[in-house]
């Protein structure tokens, strides 16, 4: 098979591909993750994870190149990183005792490859108190994650339940990733 990368800074899609005992590498690119008004979650996931794609493939045209976005979404509203305390506090206390669904999608591209998916899980949280909120924000882990929690670390503190792949919501649905490419390699084999 062609060398395989992570198009991905995040190290539990990192950790996560690791855990199929794939060689990989990870490069990124920068690019704009902005995206149009009135765009569905589907939508964004799937366009910011294909600009993902295109430009780490267009620097490296025979590899295959994985790339994902996980986004938040909480009433209609797409709840990024936040980017300060006061941030941080509001979306846990937006996301305090309600369900909230994480979208990741993603693209699989290289020579003869183009597979996208789109994975939907349902998070329900615990009604938190202001006592947890802060306690959590202090910890310093909600910065870096999209809708200022991490399921995988003190975050699980917080959620009730899930409906839906548990892994998505750390950012890759690794068992459909897992299928995806198995799928690939047979076709590739019987060619």
């Amino acid at each position: 098979m062609e060398p395989f990368i992570l198009a991905s800074r995040s190290p539990r899609r990192k950790e996560l591909l690791e855990r199929l005992g794939l060689a990989f590498s990870v490069i990124t690119a920068d690019v704009d993750e902005t995206v149009p008004e009135g765009q569905t979650p589907e939508d964004t996931v799937m366009e910011i994870s294909a600009r993902k794609a295109q430009a780490v493939f267009s620097g490296h045209p025979e590899a295959v190149v994985l790339a994902a976005d996980t986004i938040v979404c909480h009433r209609g509203q797409i709840l990024g990183k936040p980017e300060d305390i006061a941030q941080a506090v509001g979306m846990l206390r937006a996301l305090s005792g309600r369900i909230h669904a994480v979208y990741t999608g993603g693209w699989i591209l290289g020579p003869g490859v183009s597979e996208y998916f789109c994975e939907k899980t349902l998070v329900e949280f615990y009604p938190l108190s202001e006592e947890e909120i802060f306690a959590y924000v202090s910890s310093g882990e909600p910065f870096d994650k999209a809708g200022g929690y991490g399921i995988q670390g003190l975050g699980a503190l917080l959620v009730k339940g899930i409906e839906g792949d548990f892994y998505n919501v750390m950012g890759l649905p690794i068992g459909r990733v897992s299928r995806i490419l198995r799928g690939l390699k047979e076709n590739r084999e019987t060619r």
